[in-house]
């Protein structure tokens, strides 16, 4: 089959979150048909990577033209000016549409879109998010299909809700009722959205009912993280995510402020690393005050830092779809211990994949059970890893994705 497949962010390096599944969907997919790639190139997300934002564009346009077969990037609106997001946002406070849409209004990239389409008959054009909605809607004949990353609602009801801001509460609602009041609206015009997991597919039916959804669920590289060979240390705890993505600034705060107090007194030998880009500043000087607590920043190779660890914690209670740190670690053998939320979607058992933690008393607990006992933290560990290979492996997904497009 041909596809388009467009998208809100270049999917290269896989190194994160969002970028971890957009690369393997389509590196996947690609192995199947021929897919042509347009997508938006978003300096937040490419900068960190490489020396500069050129050599990034650069490198990901060469890696992706050898999986499709037709790629172009286009600079993110928001990017163009350091006012650019800013007045957005403000704009969209009198727009019917939410920023969520119309943060990636673009005359070229619809364009692009149009003349892409009219040099070649594609089978399935692919929206990667909904964001990318309005460039399609001239479009017949062809099946559609949409991916959902989070529930974007019913995250940014979740947002306000926890905000403690009054400006910010009542900004991120009057978002979230936009956005709701758009996913009733188009996807049911979809002949498929995708969604990461059977909870999030539950959320979108109360909403839409006449719609139709599928998981296509977040993966993890197996063959990437793979369990250490005995270098755990005796405490070390990990938590690792992107520093300016909320919910992971949120829960890396959550465990410096709220969790770490309660086990530095408990545990003398007990060391943390946060890996992760865009650290805020009170995480860093924390990092300097305290030398058991160290924010490392962003690091190419994580896979020493997994082994050595003793136990992966992550305090994520906010945020929507499903969180792929948490199969990184789960593959990579780790003894797991987070919030129920973090844990949405991925099909997780308490006390068998994850110990479940939604207070700084019983992380602290959890904690000091693990490390006490080789024998519990060795069996959550086969069991995590038991779990990723089997529910989560990138490669199966990528073939149940490509089946589910040869469906249509």
């Amino acid at each position: 089959m041909k596809i388009l497949w467009l998208s809100h962010l270049v999917p290269y390096p896989p190194k994160a979150g969002v970028l971890l599944r957009a690369h393997y969907l389509v590196k996947e997919l690609a192995k199947y048909h021929d897919v042509d790639l347009l997508a938006f190139n978003q300096r937040a997300l490419i900068e960190p990577y490489f020396d500069s934002y050129e050599q990034g564009t650069n490198i990901a346009r060469q890696e992706m033209n050898k999986i499709c077969g037709r790629v172009e990037f286009v600079d993110v609106p928001v990017d163009r000016s350091k006012f650019s997001k800013v007045a957005c946002a403000l704009s969209s406070l009198v727009s019917p549409m939410p920023y969520n849409i119309n943060w990636l209004k673009d005359a070229h990239f619809a364009e692009l879109v149009k003349k892409w389409c009219e040099e070649k008959k594609y089978d399935v054009i692919h929206c990667d998010t909904i964001s990318l909605v309005p460039f399609i809607a001239e479009q017949h004949g062809v099946k559609l299909s949409l991916d959902h990353h989070n529930v974007e609602s019913h995250m940014l009801f979740r947002r306000s809700e926890l905000e403690k801001n009054l400006l910010k509460k009542l900004y991120f609602y009057q978002e979230a009722v936009k956005v709701e009041r758009y996913e009733k609206k188009v996807c049911p015009s979809f002949d498929t959205n995708l969604t990461c997991s059977e909870l999030d597919t539950q959320r979108f039916q109360d909403l839409c009912p006449t719609a139709s959804f599928t998981e296509i669920p977040n993966g993890v590289d197996t063959e990437v993280f793979t369990p250490g060979e005995g270098t755990e240390d005796s405490c070390t705890l990990i938590f690792i995510g992107t520093l300016d993505w909320y919910p992971n600034t949120r829960a890396a705060r959550y465990l410096a402020n709220e969790i770490w107090p309660l086990v530095r007194e408990a545990l003398p030998e007990a060391r943390v690393n946060i890996i992760g880009k865009g650290a805020p500043e009170d995480l860093l000087q924390l990092s300097q005050n305290d030398e058991r607590f160290s924010v490392l920043g962003y690091v190419d190779e994580l896979k020493p830092y997994l082994d050595h660890a003793t136990i992966y914690v992550c305090p994520i209670d906010d945020g929507g779809g499903t969180k792929l740190k948490l199969l990184d670690a789960f593959s990579a053998g780790k003894a797991v211990i987070a919030h129920e939320v973090a844990c949405e979607g991925l099909r997780v058992e308490d006390g068998k994949h994850a110990l479940i933690a939604n207070d700084p008393q019983t992380y602290l607990q959890k904690i000091q059970q693990l490390v006490a006992d080789p024998e519990l933290r060795k069996q959550l560990q086969e069991n995590a890893r038991k779990h990723a290979v089997e529910q989560f492996s990138f490669t199966s997904i990528g073939q149940h994705l490509s089946a589910h497009f040869e469906s249509l």
